[in-house]
């Protein structure tokens, strides 16, 4: 079973929720996290944009400290949205002023965090891969037919 303390892993994941006042975002992020873990020989972090925490560059910092060349951040949002498209790929270093260009695989540079103007430098000099959102899959499909199924 996979272990955070990893070091020998070369890749990290992070899992990226909006973040809320309310548990519930976390708790559910968290969880999936876990899953994950229990599946993966792989670190899995999670980090949020804001008003949770770990926030996203901590997370990545963490992974950094654990010596991962690779990180693997998605956002478990399920449609693309001004905070997938913008806001995150900013908070990683990857989008700058004008950059329309987001694609999956930057080295990366520095990064800033969210909303109040704060900045959280990320330390880690690998390579950050950027994937899309969940989007319209068939896995989601079958959670919704078990949702409705379970309620008829």
């Amino acid at each position: 079973m996979a272990t955070n303390s990893n070091s020998n892993s070369k890749v990290g994941i992070v899992l990226v929720g909006h973040g809320s006042r309310l548990p519930y975002g976390k708790d559910v992020l968290s969880q999936l996290a876990e899953i994950y873990r229990q599946e993966s020989d792989n670190p899995v972090e999670i980090g949020f944009m804001n008003m949770n925490k770990p926030s996203i560059p901590s997370s990545i910092n963490k992974l950094a400290e654990m010596g991962v060349e690779k990180i693997v951040v998605t956002p478990v949002f399920l449609a693309p949205g001004v905070h997938t498209t913008e806001d995150i790929p900013r908070i990683l270093g990857l989008k700058n002023n004008g950059d329309e260009s987001h694609g999956h695989h930057h080295e990366h540079g520095h990064g800033h965090s969210h909303d109040h103007g704060e900045t959280e430098e990320i330390h880690f000099q690998g390579k950050i891969i950027y994937t899309d959102p969940l989007g319209p899959d068939p896995k989601i499909v079958s959670i919704i037919k078990d949702r409705v199924n379970e309620a008829l």
